[in-house]
């Protein structure tokens, strides 16, 4: 069956990401055979929730495909503030637009709008839920650097219990044979029971606490930050916000051919020293999000009707 919305990397078989992923080398390599796509068609950005690089690399990407973008990147001044519900936004949305990017704080909210939606919906973060795709920018940025899907050893870090790209990414590694995932997070930040409960018996995986008991055997460490305005107690967040820094002296403690991921932004948990280190990738990162994004763009304007 086609997929007619993105709203979790579960619902992506391992074809459907490599498609995106030979498709997003393409556009990074020769811009310009895509550059009239979505000429004629309209991206709607809906951002119930602060971005940056998700909104406007999803803006990029459409306006390099030869398309228009309108929407908002918050809520105040809209419709919502006069009590609008997001179904009736959605509804409104799809009357201007041809595709919809969705960003909001509850969780399960891309899915219920996809389920009302007439255009694609695609989810650019729910809650704590998923991002499902950052998770495809990510292992882009991981094939490009490594060369590999498969056989890789992934050290997962920081605030695993509110970060949304954790769970993605986890799942999209787990579609891929041979990989092993590292769960590396203070007792209070553990990735939560229902995520370890969607990997069981799809990939190897392990929880730990100290960061130094893998970084010489792993291949990626994916960075996360300790997200402040998720925690119902500030004094919790202080207890743990500085759990694990990125310093070059950690990072020549790792293999060779290792690289850093985040996807940003940072508070401090890298420090600025490791930017210009040739392990570090998260700003290579951070652009590829704009091709990956103009392949999932590409797939949903034009091919996920005609298969």
């Amino acid at each position: 069956m086609p997929i007619k919305h993105l709203i979790s990397v579960k619902d992506l078989s391992r074809e459907f990401l490599d498609s995106l992923f030979i498709t997003a080398k393409d556009m990074e390599e020769h811009p310009e055979k895509y550059s009239s796509n979505a000429r004629g068609k309209i991206l709607a950005t809906l951002f119930f929730e602060p971005s940056t690089r998700t909104r406007l690399s999803f803006e990029s990407a459409m306006f390099r495909l030869g398309g228009n973008v309108l929407g908002f990147s918050s809520p105040k001044g809209t419709s919502v503030e006069k009590g609008e519900s997001l179904a009736d936004t959605i509804r409104m949305a799809q009357a201007y637009a041809d595709i919809i990017v969705l960003r909001h704080y509850v969780e399960g909210s891309a899915r219920v709008a996809s389920m009302i939606s007439e255009v694609p919906v695609i989810s650019g973060g729910t809650g704590s839920q998923e991002h499902p795709t950052q998770a495809i920018l990510d292992l882009y940025t991981i094939w490009k650097s490594c060369g590999k899907l498969t056989g890789l050893k992934v050290a997962i870090v920081g605030d695993l219990r509110y970060g949304r790209t954790v769970p993605s990414l986890s799942f999209a590694l787990a579609k891929y044979p041979g990989n092993k995932i590292y769960f590396v997070a203070p007792k209070q930040l553990r990735v939560r029971k229902e995520v370890l409960h969607d990997l069981k018996g799809k990939i190897e995986y392990e929880e730990k606490e100290n960061l130094e008991e893998v970084i010489g055997e792993v291949d990626v460490a994916y960075i996360t930050r300790v997200q402040k305005e998720r925690f119902p107690d500030p004094q919790e967040y202080v207890k743990v916000k500085d759990t694990y820094i990125i310093t070059p002296e950690l990072i020549e403690k790792s293999k060779e051919d290792f690289i850093l991921l985040h996807p940003l932004p940072r508070v401090g948990e890298i420090t600025y020293e490791v930017d210009n280190m040739p392990q570090a990738k998260y700003f290579e990162q951070a652009k590829n999000g704009v091709y990956a994004r103009m392949a999932i763009l590409d797939y949903f304007l034009n091919k996920a009707n005609n298969e």
